[in-house]
């Protein structure tokens, strides 16, 4: 993705460190895939997505931690 900043060693130093970079048609999209996300593991907020001249749609960078699951040990997400 073109408009976004590289990605910084610290951000993936260890197992279980994931950036994740999403395009959507939108904000509510985007927003709604990230509030999935973050209900299943450790993640950073996001406030704004970004737009990037002459591509469609809308960006989004979240970092997440899944060595820290946010559901109960035997319980499934629910990413609806």
């Amino acid at each position: 993705m073109r408009g976004m900043e590289a990605i910084n060693e610290v951000h993936v130093s260890e197992p279980g460190l994931v950036v994740v970079d999403v395009a959507a048609a939108d904000d509510e999209t985007a927003f709604a895939f990230h509030t999935a996300l973050a209900a299943r593991w450790a993640a950073t907020s996001v406030e704004r997505t970004t737009r990037d001249a002459g591509q469609p749609g809308v960006r989004l960078r979240c970092y997440l931690d899944l060595c820290q699951p946010l559901n109960a040990p035997g319980q499934a997400p629910t990413l609806r």
